[in-house]
């Protein structure tokens, strides 16, 4: 497909980024630590860590890793923290030490933590001790060796460490008891590796990362192979693309996504950490009236995150209060952004909610909205840097703008391959390097991308194809409606048909206020013709509503 996408660029973003500065995620760290040394890396709960802080700390746990455990290049560890300062110096220790960082969501059940630490042969884990009793169901089936245990209160600095972690364990009673050797204090793996020195490892951007897990829409979880090339790449095209918004060493960054998510991950770790930005971390956004608080007292700059997070700052008492003045970029993906969420989101915040477009498989960046943006477009915005797309049938044929057909991507961004999954690599990665996404969009004359929906979410009543996103957009805009998903059941008449499953703003809302107000605004075949009423709709760890569950009775 031509680059018409170019012409659409802001000015000062160039059509490709500079790729080659860096060797590896480590030799970024290291320059940027330097370069930065004197301002706040990350904060939490009070607490902050300096970029020379984060920098000495780091050096310590790569070097426990390396001399006292014996970790040799490409070894895998495990990270199953949320949001707290051991994150980053756990992260950047294990790239270091020229080890693949594996990032597991703290909420698995034992069968899923399981499957992540013997699919990726995981040799150590860096666990919070609240999920400790998880991992002592299934460490004995895996590869583990050790497991270094954090404590909530353990960066907190004295006195506030001791009182934190002794709250949770004795008053909140939020530690389940376990049984687990081979343990090691994470305080104690900083003390150790303070005494030991690092042997820096030959690192090139080949060399492979992370083993990122797919959130598993059909089947076991995949491990996308990213290497330090893949995430330099995207922290570079994303960089390219937002750079002219942003200020070196003066961002405050609203970091509620959890940084074991790629979306997270890529822009939180890597890209304003890399610009000397302060990424403030929230432990536990699902506290809304909690987090509205902390924001109160925090002149961010920019905040990343989902719909559904959105939609629960909006609809918490306090948040229209907040001084938004130095809020300038607020990103928004990890799924569809609503336009009765984006367009309430500017009128309370000032700040146009600009949504992008990424997937774990390509580190995760393809497409974001021009920093310029002055209303939410409805689309994904446009490729960034470095980026190829192409509309695609099902039988690979490449179509022209305006046709729908699957996204599919191609750039320095896309992952390797799936850990010990060749034939499913195939699946999705074309020898000529094209990434099938199983999105369908369309490219607008002037390079805009609009999804249309996902391939495996598509609806199909009598013939005639109905995209859940379209559906969901109409039922959101109800002032009655605080969530909405749809999906497809199947139907003796029309083969499927649409359910809605909807979160109530309004207790009086029914059943034939949604179907009036449908009847008004869709053609007859997209009508629901279910609705149930939830307290709530399942949710993955960073608030995507899952369809999935949804359709198999969850």
């Amino acid at each position: 497909m031509e680059k018409v996408w170019l012409k659409s660029y802001p000015k000062g973003v160039p059509e490709f980024a500079e790729l080659g500065k860096y060797n590896s995620l480590a030799h970024m760290f290291d320059e940027c630590a330097e370069r930065h040394s004197h301002l706040p890396a990350f904060a939490n709960m009070g607490a902050s860590l300096s970029f020379s802080e984060l920098n000495i700390e780091s050096y310590n746990f790569a070097a426990y890793l390396q001399t006292e455990l014996g970790l040799v290049k490409g070894d895998r560890v495990a990270i199953m923290l949320p949001n707290i300062l051991q994150f980053p110096v756990a992260l950047y220790g294990v790239l270091r030490a020229g080890l693949v960082a594996v990032d597991v969501n703290p909420l698995y059940t034992p069968p899923e933590l399981e499957h992540y630490l013997t699919d990726s042969g995981a040799k150590a884990i860096v666990i919070l001790e609240n999920f400790a009793d998880v991992l002592a169901e299934v460490v004995d089936k895996t590869a583990v060796e050790k497991v270094i245990l954090a404590r909530v209160g353990d960066m907190l600095g004295f006195p506030k460490s001791l009182l934190v972690n002794f709250v949770l364990k004795y008053v909140k009673k939020k530690i389940p008891k376990y049984a687990l050797d081979n343990v090691i204090p994470f305080n104690e793996v900083l003390a150790t590796g303070q005494q030991r020195q690092l042997v820096k490892p030959e690192l090139t951007q080949d060399d492979l990362a992370f083993l990122q897990f797919t959130g598993g829409t059909t089947g076991l979880a995949k491990g996308a192979m990213l290497s330090h090339g893949n995430l330099l790449a995207n922290v570079a095209q994303a960089g390219a693309f937002v750079g002219p918004a942003l200020e070196e060493g003066k961002e405050i960054v609203i970091t509620a996504l959890p940084l074991y998510h790629i979306f997270s991950l890529t822009a939180n770790c890597f890209l304003f950490t890399k610009i000397g930005g302060l990424n403030y971390l929230i432990t536990n956004p699902r506290d809304m009236k909690g987090f509205v608080k902390e924001l109160s007292n925090i002149k961010f700059t920019v905040i990343t995150g989902v719909n559904t997070l959105f939609n629960g700052l909006l609809n918490t008492e306090g948040f229209s209060d907040i001084d938004f003045s130095h809020l300038k970029v607020t990103l928004g993906g990890g799924m569809a952004v609503q336009e009765s969420v984006a367009k309430e989101w500017h009128e309370t915040t000032g700040c146009v909610l600009a949504e992008a477009y990424g997937l774990t498989e390509a580190s995760p960046a393809v497409t974001m909205n021009p920093y310029n943006l002055e209303e939410y477009n409805g689309t994904i915005g446009l490729p960034i840097p470095n980026t190829e797309i192409s509309i695609q049938d099902d039988d690979g044929k490449h179509l022209a703008v305006e046709e729908a057909g699957e996204l599919c991507v191609r750039g320095p961004q896309v992952m390797q391959g799936y850990w010990n999954r060749p034939e499913e690599t195939k699946n999705v990665l074309s020898d000529d390097g094209w990434l099938r996404t199983g999105d369908i969009a369309m490219v607008s004359e002037d390079g805009f991308v609009r999804i249309v929906d996902r391939k495996k979410d598509m609806i199909l009543v009598s013939g005639f194809n109905v995209y859940p996103n379209e559906i969901e957009n109409v039922v959101q805009s109800m002032t009655g409606v605080l969530e909405v998903a749809a999906v497809g059941v199947d139907d003796e008449e029309s083969g499927e048909v649409v359910k809605l499953f909807i979160v109530k703003k309004d207790p009086a809302l029914t059943e034939k206020d949604v179907l009036s107000f449908c009847e008004d605004r869709l053609t007859r075949y997209k009508w629901p013709k279910h609705i149930e009423f939830r307290d709530d709709l399942p949710k993955s760890n960073v608030g995507k509503i899952l369809r999935r569950a949804l359709r198999d009775g969850g």
